[in-house]
């Protein structure tokens, strides 16, 4: 198989032995570390949790076998405004770099930053465009200079406004690198065009970050455009093109990493607030998880 799966493991469970098990139910042998909880300690980002709880979470992937192919970070992402200090996001950076380390991962997931809006949440005219493409530049510097991948996603921040957005930042920093997720178009806005926006188109944004794809994030979605949500699903089962993408990367012998992040039972960006019972939705976060794992798999068996 040209490509290696992996997932987003904390959509299967926070805890790192419901991350393992989701991985070893499927065979594979990677995951990509974004949030993670241990016995007595909270759920944090894997650069962020207190030492002695990374090297609980570090000891026990050693111990299953399982080696981290990459980091989703929270560097530059859509919870942190360009306007805040640049020293935060210095130190963030201070610290997942020797972590990554520690867990021989080398691609680390980094965005440009939230969207400024004015106080009615509309778009604001200046982006800071230039203060982004600094920010940027220095984070990739310092990733590569550890020997280590940043990769751009298209996601909420500005390089994911838009393909010409992207396609700005990406003539600003000519060697980015990016982290391509297949269902981010489905319910991002295309900014690049009037108001009221349409949405992006998931095989447009493709081809045009195609040369600079290091690493894929696989989710698939359906817009809703009367209630303005997206509705997540199965991958190959929405509007981002999963199928069409992958049998793409297929053919033009793309050899890296392909991850899962379904948000079918959990979605990482919205608070969970349905009640219920915690362990029969803590079951259904994991089935679905190895579910969406095993489609996957489907999907590349048939195109391969």
């Amino acid at each position: 198989m040209p490509i290696t799966l992996t997932g987003i493991a904390d959509e299967a469970g926070a805890h790192i032995d419901a991350q393992i098990r989701a991985t070893e139910e499927l065979g594979w042998r990677h995951i990509e570390a974004r949030f993670v909880e241990v016995d007595g300690y909270e759920k944090g980002s894997i650069h962020e949790i207190p030492e002695a709880a990374f090297d609980r979470a570090a000891a026990a992937l050693a111990d299953a076998g399982i080696e981290v192919c990459g980091v989703g970070s929270t560097i530059g992402n859509w919870a942190h405004s360009i306007e805040d200090p640049f020293e935060i996001t210095e130190a963030e950076v201070g610290r997942c770099i020797p972590r990554m380390q520690k867990l021989g991962s080398k691609i680390a997931r980094i965005m440009s930053y939230a969207i400024l809006e004015d106080g009615g949440e509309d778009d604001r005219d200046d982006q800071l465009f230039d203060e982004r493409v600094r920010r940027t530049g220095e984070i990739i510097r310092r990733f590569e200079d550890a020997g280590i991948t940043p990769v751009h996603e298209n996601c909420m921040n500005y390089g994911g406004m838009s393909v010409a957005h992207a396609l700005r930042m990406q003539e600003q920093i000519p060697g980015m690198k990016w982290v391509f997720d297949t269902g981010n178009p489905v319910f991002n806005a295309d900014r690049s065009r009037p108001r009221p926006y349409p949405r992006q188109d998931a095989w447009e944004f493709y081809q045009a970050l195609r040369p600079h794809i290091a690493h894929v994030h696989i989710k698939d979605a359906v817009w809703d455009e009367g209630a303005g949500e997206c509705e997540y699903t199965m991958p190959g089962d929405g509007d981002g093109q999963v199928a069409r993408i992958l049998g793409d990367l297929v053919a033009g012998g793309y050899d890296g990493f392909v991850s899962i992040e379904p948000h079918l039972a959990a979605v990482f960006h919205e608070e969970d607030s349905d009640g219920g019972d915690p362990e029969a939705k803590a079951r259904a976060q994991f089935d679905s998880y190895v579910e969406y794992g095993r489609r996957l798999e489907a999907l590349v068996a048939a195109i391969g």
